[in-house]
């Protein structure tokens, strides 16, 4: 591996290649004693403190283009986060904000971008309680989420923990989001109503684990879809 591609950010072998070999190799201190640490891959890391661990994840954002049927790329980076602390089995508490302006930037859709950011917070019921802001000469807005979550300590979903004849379950319809923003990005000549699915999932994941239902893994499959998710988590099982 010589230089970096767009395939190194996709989500697959490729991007998993680049963090071993090149992020993972070079860095020495990855976790917390007693957490889960940057090495194990997982949605994010956790921080043991007394009866309770703390879950913490960072997500960057960039989609093209920007704003989509369903959604944008401020909705993207809220729900993104949110979704990577409650699929470890952690109820989101707060979120930082990080945006990257294009010198030049029409203040309209900064502006639409921010209702977009507060809307989804509002959903999520997760608020936004610090961040930066800078303006360079990047080719279009770039975001940056972190969140903070917690959870009972022994409680952290892992995506390592899937076991033989586990059922599979999925929030939603396979593949609307990706196809949504392609048919946007591309401008096919046909019209369709797919719009994408982004939404916080904090709420729907609560539900489940308050029910009582053995959960053993789950993950939230951004790049790379499902397929790419799932043989993710079943190499790491073991399985």
């Amino acid at each position: 591996m010589k230089k970096i591609t767009r395939m190194h950010g996709a989500g697959g072998k490729l991007m998993q290649e680049l963090i071993k070999k090149v992020i993972l190799s070079n860095l020495e201190l990855t976790s917390v004693e007693g957490g889960v640490g940057l090495e194990e891959l997982e949605d994010g890391g956790t921080v043991p403190l007394g009866d309770y661990e703390v879950i913490f994840t960072i997500d960057g954002h960039t989609v093209k283009p920007i704003f989509f049927p369903g959604g944008d790329i401020g909705r993207l980076a809220v729900c993104g986060t949110v979704n990577d602390i409650a699929v470890m089995g952690g109820e989101p508490v707060a979120l930082s904000l990080s945006l990257i302006i294009p010198e030049g930037f029409p203040v309209d859709k900064l502006e639409r971008i921010m209702k977009s950011i507060n809307k989804a917070s509002k959903e999520a019921e997760v608020p936004v309680i610090t961040g930066d802001t800078k303006v360079s000469q990047v080719d279009d807005i770039v975001i940056t989420t972190a969140a903070i979550g917690v959870t009972e300590k022994g409680r952290v979903i892992r995506d390592s923990g899937m076991k033989e004849g586990d059922v599979i379950i999925v929030s939603g319809n396979i593949g609307e989001h990706g196809l949504a923003v392609l048919l946007a990005r591309e401008k096919f000549d046909f019209k369709s109503n797919l719009k994408s699915d982004v939404a916080p999932l904090n709420k729907l994941i609560k539900k489940v684990l308050d029910s009582g239902v053995e959960v053993h893994a789950m993950k939230d499959p951004t790049r790379g879809g499902l397929a790419s998710a799932l043989n993710e988590m079943v190499e790491k099982s073991g399985l």
